[in-house]
């Protein structure tokens, strides 16, 4: 299967996913807004969310799925079965003393990790700590999720694992849906959503486990033992789970500093749930497809094969992400106030989470970037060099934050987001290529130089547009009127980008066709310059 086949499949599931999200967070903005239950419903929910990316996703997508392929391609699936099973049992018992731990500090953790702004607000303080004891549990859940996506990653079974965190969505989505129709209050909608989250978080697992045994991989329970290959999986995670977590780190940073301000937490969610659309389909599709077919490529010796799938993720990295990016920018007011704009969710409400948006999207080919650059170090067993960048970034983002928060508020903390998100992208890259671990090549550069031309005549073309549909996208419009004049921009957009961009030379049909193609030691075609 190509890559971009592979891409398509897991990119296809996260669309899915992040299209509910949407739905989600447009009911959410209806029932809560900006209001406190929102504020206290975001900051509990983004700590175990926190642990997650940093012990779940970053961990074993860096440390799990490398060792398990090097398993596959020693010992067949009996030597990777006997490996899961060693880590399944270390890992459940670590997570249970963990989560009892958390759930008997967590007044002290809301105090001074979660929303220390909160503290002075003794009702939203409580709600804060309460809805955090039910949701922690999830984490749990989630970190034995990523276990099985990452054998079922490695195993090539990308949809299973693509596909379960639309479940989440799904009950969420119930959850507001019951309490809107019930006509509870923001407390009881607080309630419901927290409720969710931990039966979201059993059935992901649940799904994911029948997942593995259909690939054919029946794994059990094992007593906890330091074998060799755990100690080696345990080294290899810690500096992985900092590195893997890097925007979930700057974010609880953010949401810290931004407790301070009434509004402020909920305002940057529903500004990071739109940028997180392209983030996720076209980020997490990379990240999850090319480590364990960079780390394969590696432990079979295929040097030249691992370097022609480095450069062909970066391309198809820059040639969605780049657009995407330029629209966020120039129509950032239009896409809130249509996804958003109703109930309690006013118009000084989208202007702040509008303004914040639009600085996101600058960031965005640089988040995007960073998921295609670490599995170039992970799938190398080398953790602790995107480690070491990573806390050089958590540093020029805390720095940034608290400079620029009390000046910009919500798009301060935007800001400092971005920025850091860029110094990680533009370190790992410089680190891979110095170590020859990532072979330039002139075309790659000569396309990304076009591929900008294209995403600034689109936005230039996009602000014209906006403008002659402005009376359809008024709050004053109906909402079918605002979606059809939203998708009419976004088609243009489309049509503008993808006509100059293969016009010049920025992308044309063999890119598409044979690039993306995975072959062994297969270097790029040929192409004039």
């Amino acid at each position: 299967m190509s890559l971009v086949k592979k891409f398509a499949t897991v990119g296809g599931a996260t669309l899915g996913s992040r299209v509910l999200g949407f739905a989600r967070e447009t009911l959410m903005a209806a029932a809560l807004g900006t209001g406190p239950m929102a504020d206290a419903f975001y900051a509990a929910f983004r700590f175990p969310n926190l642990f997650r990316r940093l012990f779940a996703e970053g961990a074993f997508n860096a440390a799990f799925v490398p060792l398990f392929a090097k398993e596959i391609e020693a010992g067949g699936l009996d030597g990777a079965k006997r490996f899961s099973e060693e880590v399944f049992g270390v890992l459940f018992s670590v997570l249970l003393m963990l989560t009892i731990a958390m759930e008997l500090l967590m007044p002290l953790i809301v105090a001074w990790v979660i929303a220390p702004g909160f503290v002075n607000d003794a009702e939203k303080f409580d709600v804060t700590v309460k809805l955090a004891v039910v949701m922690f549990p999830y984490l749990m859940c989630m970190s034995l999720t990523a276990m099985l996506s990452g054998m079922l990653n490695s195993l090539h079974h990308y949809f299973a694992a693509a596909v379960a965190p639309v479940f989440l969505n799904v009950v969420l989505i119930g959850a507001l849906g019951y309490g809107l129709w019930e006509g509870a209050s923001p407390l009881q909608v607080a309630w419901y959503l927290s409720w969710g989250v931990l039966a979201a978080g059993l059935l992901q697992m649940a799904v994911l486990y029948a997942g593995v045994r259909h690939a054919g991989m029946k794994i059990g329970f094992r007593l906890p033992r330091m074998t060799p290959n755990v100690k080696r999986l345990l080294w290899l995670a810690f500096p992985a789970a900092i590195t893997g977590g890097i925007t979930q780190i700057n974010q609880l940073i953010g949401q810290m500093i931004a407790s301070t301000k009434d509004g402020a937490i909920s305002a940057l969610q529903y500004a990071d749930r739109v940028y997180q659309l392209p983030l996720g389909v076209v980020g997490i599709a990379v990240g999850v497809v090319l480590l364990p077919e960079l780390a394969r490529a590696l432990k079979g010796g295929h040097e030249r094969e691992a370097g022609n799938l480095q450069n062909r993720s970066m391309e198809f990295v820059l040639f969605l992400t780049l657009p995407a990016a330029g629209a966020l920018w120039v129509i950032s007011d239009e896409i809130v106030r249509v996804l958003y704009e109703r109930g309690a969710f006013s118009p000084e409400t989208t202007y702040v989470v509008a303004g914040t948006l639009a600085i996101y999207g600058l960031g965005l080919p640089g988040f995007v970037m960073i998921k295609a650059l670490n599995p170039g170090f992970f799938a190398r067993e080398d953790t602790k060099t995107p480690m070491r960048i990573t806390m050089l970034s958590v540093v020029i983002n805390c720095i940034l934050a608290v400079s620029l928060f009390p000046l910009f508020y919500e798009r301060g903390i935007a800001t400092a987001e971005t920025v850091s998100g860029w110094i990680t992208a533009l370190l790992l890259f410089v680190t891979l290529v110095r170590r020859g671990h990532w072979p330039l090549e002139k075309s790659l550069a000569w396309r990304v130089g076009r591929l900008l031309i294209a995403t600034v005549v689109m936005a230039v073309s996009l602000e014209y547009a906006s403008g002659y549909l402005a009376h359809r996208l008024a709050p004053t419009s109906s909402l079918f009127e605002q979606l059809t004049a939203l998708g009419m921009l976004i088609g243009f957009a489309m049509v503008v980008y993808f006509s100059v961009a293969f016009l010049i030379g920025g992308a044309d049909l063999g890119m598409l066709r044979r690039n993306l193609k995975r072959g062994r030691g297969k270097p790029p075609p040929a192409e004039a310059e």
